[in-house]
């Protein structure tokens, strides 16, 4: 898997959560306070400080939604979902190109996510951009949108000309650490799958299946 882009937030969720962020104007706090060393310098936005009700009550709930994501499940094998921040960009806001932290306080950081919180018409500027070998791809999800990529990518967020741009941002420290093996379960999975699908519990499947479980276990760092 290279980028996983899936909805998440159903439309009341998304409501409910974007309310609440607007609402607690005390609570934000600069987001100096969790870059690494280098990053403070490129780093220019607000977040939810983590102390407050607030941060703890959505937290909780957006973590819950991302474990409970089917696809994401089948192709990240998440152990944790750690070190959510919620973010917020203005105008000449935004975070310049950086490299995520390999470790944070709450675990290791094998893919990266963002959740679109806004609508991308609330909004101009403010893009996130990947570096993947030679080529950037951009992204402007639509609110309750969830994209997952790789923390080892080089990324920017440009910076946000007018308008206001709400996200929620956290890694994801997988039980199958190497990338490569990630996506051979995720394609043998849906190999005996489709295989149950159209020919029932047979020989094949129970192969397929046999392969994909032993390798499971063989990779398995849950």
């Amino acid at each position: 898997m290279e980028v996983l882009v899936e909805p998440l937030l159903d439309e009341k969720m998304l409501e409910s959560f974007c309310l609440a962020l607007r609402q607690n104007e005390e609570h934000w706090v600069s987001g100096h306070k969790t870059a690494g060393w280098y990053a403070k310098t490129v780093k220019n936005n607000r977040q939810l400080a983590i102390n407050c009700a607030l941060y703890r009550q959505l937290s909780v709930q957006l973590h819950q939604l991302l474990m409970n994501q089917p696809l994401m499940n089948s192709m990240v094998f998440p152990k944790a979902i750690h070190s959510l921040i919620f973010s917020r960009s203005g105008p000449g806001e935004g975070y310049g190109r950086h490299l995520d932290s390999v470790r944070m306080p709450h675990g290791r950081t094998d893919l990266s996510f963002t959740v679109a919180l806004s609508n991308p018409e609330d909004y101009e500027g403010g893009d996130l951009v990947l570096e993947m070998q030679s080529v950037e791809r951009r992204f402007r999800l639509s609110a309750g949108d969830v994209v997952i990529y790789p923390s080892t990518l080089l990324h920017r967020v440009e910076p946000v000309k007018s308008g206001e741009r709400f996200v929620a941002v956290g890694w994801i420290q997988s039980r199958i650490r190497r990338a490569d093996q990630r996506e051979l379960l995720f394609e043998l999975d849906r190999a005996r799958r489709l295989q149950f699908i159209n020919h029932g519990k047979d020989d094949v499947f129970d192969l397929v299946s046999r392969s994909y479980n032993n390798l499971f276990r063989l990779w398995d760092e849950g």
